[in-house]
């Protein structure tokens, strides 16, 4: 994928960050439950290079919280930044230097992310005092976001086919 496509596709699954949230939230579904934030950043990890992967994973969390105060910034949102940071970075390494298919990928970044926001935690703790468990949140996060969780598993590897078949699909028509 040429440079031009992929800021173009970087941006548009940063609006998609931004945007479902606040959709999730207008149906009363939160985001801790659904994970609405985590399904265009693990997106770009499997579509992104491991740089504009792991910047879509930052930047996600950090511009939503500037714009929509969800996540609130601290700590949450700087939480959610090393999070979605991991989450598309090692998606984007498993696919692309690992050659790994998306469901191992899909579960290994999760595992990563989940772990990178553990240590967050427990550097905030460290840093600023901050009164949260690393363990505690880490088990928490994914008790209740198990529903977010499955639609992870069941609809981003779909998407992803999808997306790549359609940009196949354009490269060769182009």
């Amino acid at each position: 994928m040429n440079k031009t496509k992929e800021i173009t596709l970087s941006g548009l699954l940063l609006a998609s960050g931004i945007l479902l949230p606040m959709v999730f939230h207008m149906f009363s579904l939160t985001g801790p439950i659904a994970l609405p934030m985590h399904i265009p950043v693990l997106i770009g990890g499997f579509l992104l290079s491991p740089q504009y992967a792991v910047i879509l994973g930052i930047i996600t969390p950090v511009l939503s919280g500037l714009l929509t105060s969800m996540p609130v910034l601290f700590p949450m949102g700087v939480i959610m930044a090393f999070e979605l940071g991991t989450y598309a970075l090692t998606a984007s390494l498993a696919t692309k230097k690992f050659s790994l298919p998306i469901i191992p990928s899909l579960i290994i970044s999760m595992i990563a992310g989940r772990l990178a926001a553990g240590l967050t935690v427990a550097a905030l703790v460290l840093l600023f005092g901050v009164k949260m468990n690393p363990i505690m949140f880490v088990r928490g996060a994914i008790v209740t976001g198990i529903p977010g969780i499955i639609i992870q598993l069941i609809f981003i590897p779909a998407l992803v086919y999808a997306i790549r078949a359609y940009l196949k699909t354009r490269a060769e028509r182009a």
